[in-house]
């Protein structure tokens, strides 16, 4: 998401514009890119699912030892004040709380807590309606349930993804599936049970209000997929904030299903955007 210009964030305990906020070259996040942050999206200058996402940040932030500055209603207020500056109707709010300004470059200090607002858009039609290629990868991410600034993997990836044609790569360990770098990942069987992983992957907000939609319609169930469920599913989705739901057709050289987006996702996609949209309606009275 590129940087725009005459926005304003939140930085340093006070709202700034964009171009004045920075961090000493001493921050950990800077050092030992310790730190971890939260996106969430918001819609019609509505703030979607926010309390979730809030929940989230909050835990990351108790897992990796770092204090949050506020209590969550003084954050959502900040939030508040922030999107009130800016003014984005559809865009994307992300808090970053880093390891602090560390003497040693390896001791936490106190954090510092950075918030940015950014224009923001879904996948194309185009995508939707064609699928996308992904690839596999042997990888666990290091304290999955944070929600950490560590994408080091991933990014390195991103060469491979591309000269493969691809669009994102699936993680997995001793053949059972995780996550995306930045997304969960789904299956359906061909008896239409809606199926994805449960260890070692971070609990996505977007997941959690897909698990709740299928459990409506579908057989639904959170536990192990392996890359042989994977093989022999009939469909398979990923699932994130900005991306909704995307349908997978093809991993590696393998089609999944017939090769084209399947009816239980794209039924699943159309239930999550009535959701979102009621979610935005609702909250903006």
């Amino acid at each position: 998401m590129p940087s725009s210009p005459n926005l304003f964030v939140y930085h340093q305990q006070e709202i700034i514009p964009l171009e004045k906020a920075y961090l000493h070259i001493s921050d950990l996040a800077v050092q030992r890119g310790y730190g971890i942050f939260d996106f969430f999206k918001i819609q019609n200058n509505v703030p979607l699912f926010l309390d979730d996402y809030l929940a989230r940040f909050y835990e990351s932030a108790r897992l990796m030892d770092l204090p949050v500055p506020f209590t969550p209603d003084e954050l959502k207020k900040v939030l508040y004040q922030l999107m009130a500056k800016n003014q984005i109707p559809e865009s994307g709010i992300k808090m970053v709380l880093t390891g602090g300004y560390s003497e040693d470059g390896y001791t936490p200090a106190a954090p510092n807590l950075i918030i940015t607002q950014q224009p923001v858009s879904l996948p194309t039609e185009e995508i939707i309606q064609q699928g996308i290629k992904i690839i596999t990868y042997s990888f666990v991410r290091e304290l999955a349930p944070a929600k950490t600034i560590n994408y080091t993997t991933g990014i390195r990836l991103m060469k491979e993804v591309k000269a493969q044609g691809a669009t994102d790569v699936l993680y997995y360990h001793n053949e059972v599936i995780t996550e995306f770098p930045r997304s969960n990942f789904f299956i359906v069987t061909h008896d239409n049970q809606v199926r994805t992983p449960e260890q070692d992957v971070l609990k996505g907000i977007t997941r959690k209000n897909v698990l709740e939609l299928a459990d409506k319609k579908y057989p639904t169930a959170a536990g192990t997929v392996t890359l042989t469920d994977l093989a022999q599913a009939k469909e398979a989705f990923l699932t994130s904030t900005t991306k909704r739901i995307i349908p997978i057709v093809q991993v590696n050289d393998q089609i999944i299903g017939n090769g084209q987006p399947g009816p239980v996702t794209l039924d699943l996609l159309q239930d999550l955007t009535t959701l979102e949209n009621q979610h935005a309606l609702v909250a903006s009275f």
